[in-house]
């Protein structure tokens, strides 16, 4: 009797998750392997799959937007279609308005003129820089951050931020929740001694119960009295001191101060992420955000929600049309196939590749796995620099001299398909040429990876290098 029921439920179940893989996975290597799961295990082949094949993120992601979705909804694992977008007389006076056009066709988002931004090199030059402007506030400010420590200059933060909140100034910050617990939310509970708004973005808890790590804010963000905005890589954490020799772990970055329409496109975007998280807007005196200076740049805001893909897509698109260089460095380096196959397609036009990594980073798994792939590189002759200490937390994509494309995502699944992400493209000669000379003194710390010396890999190494890149969607 017990067969049966077993067969039985296997029939019914079986052809509705074969149905199910053969119309919602868009990659048909998948489908057919989980196809063959499904069929081949009698019961736990379709278990398997309801538990582990379907991808629940974006939907997850739509609810917590506030999204209505049926029941039994699971959609498509795509973005929104791309905004049709011509060559306005804006653009068109950019020296390379084939760049502007993909970024604007990718995510609708609209071209910013009028900004000046300022490249602030690792936390000596950000944290100045930002307490100035907290000490100077009058009316509020902003701030989201992944990790947000509670010693050395974090604590000066803190303190900064209590002294604005005491004489009046409104203050808002919004910390993802799995990044606090690195800090054990010491900076939290002070931050609210002191009455300040703190929100958590998806924080894990066992009533209701949430164990989610996946859906997590990576942006970092501060607005003051909507002048000043910064951007970029660095979290309010004191390893970003790099020249403090009591530091155990410095961390090179690269933050960036804007003035102009961005900042207001900056203060939009913390609302969005404020809201979603506590159902309600901040409070917000309205001020005015005139042009200061003549940089064009476009906000990305990229997520897993309606936004998935529209860092991926802009960059895979600017890499297309890139004429002679493309350099990144990032921290993180396990891209998806289509934006290989852009970076290849790139040499083979004459474009020049340049790649620099940390040779060590602070996840070493991810070290690994990406050891693993580099040979896509190397095989089509980009040019792959292992930097040295210490860590370089950088992320900067540079195409020819005059685009740079800057934030938070490194080139990663997690970045890509899994955080919520901030990117801002710059279309100015004069910050790329910065940046191209910030690059230079990173290739001179750095020493050239080879392809012969990826195959002289130990075989325990291949091994073990192999067996996390099995994991890089999820790493």
């Amino acid at each position: 009797m017990f067969y049966w029921i077993v067969a039985l439920f296997h029939l019914v179940v079986m052809p509705v998750a074969a149905v199910h893989a053969l119309i919602y996975k868009r990659d048909h290597r998948a489908a057919l392997g989980w196809i063959g799961v499904i069929l081949v295990f009698p019961v736990a082949g379709p278990l398997l799959y309801f538990l582990f094949g379907i991808n629940r993120l974006r939907t997850k992601a739509q609810l917590f937007a506030g999204h209505h979705l049926p029941v039994m909804f699971f959609g498509y694992d795509r973005s929104s279609p791309p905004l049709p977008q011509t060559l306005d007389g804006m653009t068109k006076q950019l020296p390379h308005p084939e760049l502007a056009r993909v970024g604007g066709r990718a995510t609708g988002s609209p071209l910013l003129p009028g900004n000046r931004v300022r490249p602030l090199i690792n936390g000596e030059a950000f944290f100045p820089a930002l307490l100035e402007a907290i000490k100077g506030a009058r009316h509020w400010i902003l701030l989201s951050s992944y990790l947000f420590g509670y010693k050395g200059v974090a604590e000066e933060v803190i303190r900064a931020l209590s002294e604005a909140k005491a004489r009046g100034v409104a203050v808002y910050v919004l910390l993802d929740g799995i990044g606090t617990c690195y800090s054990w939310r010491v900076a939290v509970r002070q931050l609210r001694r002191a009455e300040i708004e703190v929100a958590l973005f998806t924080p894990p808890s066992l009533i209701p119960p949430s164990l989610d790590i996946n859906l997590r804010n990576h942006r970092k963000i501060a607005v003051v009295d909507q002048q000043f905005g910064f951007f970029g890589g660095i979290n309010i954490d004191a390893r970003h001191m790099v020249s403090d020799k009591h530091n155990p772990d410095p961390t090179e970055d690269v933050h960036f101060l804007a003035e102009g329409p961005l900042v207001a496109e900056l203060s939009r975007l913390f609302c969005h992420d404020w809201e979603l998280v506590t159902g309600h807007s901040p409070a917000l005196d309205e001020l005015p955000c005139p042009p200061a200076g003549e940089s064009f740049c476009r906000l990305i805001d990229d997520g897993p929600h309606d936004n998935l893909n529209h860092l991926s897509m802009t960059l895979i698109g600017v890499f297309t049309a890139a004429r002679e260089r493309i350099r990144i460095m990032v921290p993180y380096f396990l891209p998806n196939h289509e934006m290989i196959a852009a970076l290849q397609a790139a040499v083979l036009r004459g474009v020049k590749v340049e790649v620099i990594l940390p040779e060590r980073s602070n996840l070493r798994f991810v070290d690994w796995a990406t050891r693993n792939m580099l040979w896509e590189l190397l095989l089509w002759e980009m040019d792959v620099r292992l930097k040295s200490a210490p860590f370089a937390h950088t992320k900067l994509i540079l195409v020819d001299d005059d685009y740079a494309m800057t934030g938070s995502a490194n080139l990663d699944a997690r970045s890509l398909r899994l955080n919520f992400e901030l990117g801002v493209e710059w279309f100015d000669k004069t910050l790329a040429s910065e940046l191209h000379r910030y690059l230079d003194e990173a290739q001179r710390k750095s020493r050239a990876l080879t392809l012969e010396e990826l195959d002289r890999r130990p075989f325990w190494q291949r091994l073990r290098d192999a067996f996390f890149w099995l994991f890089s969607s999820y790493l």
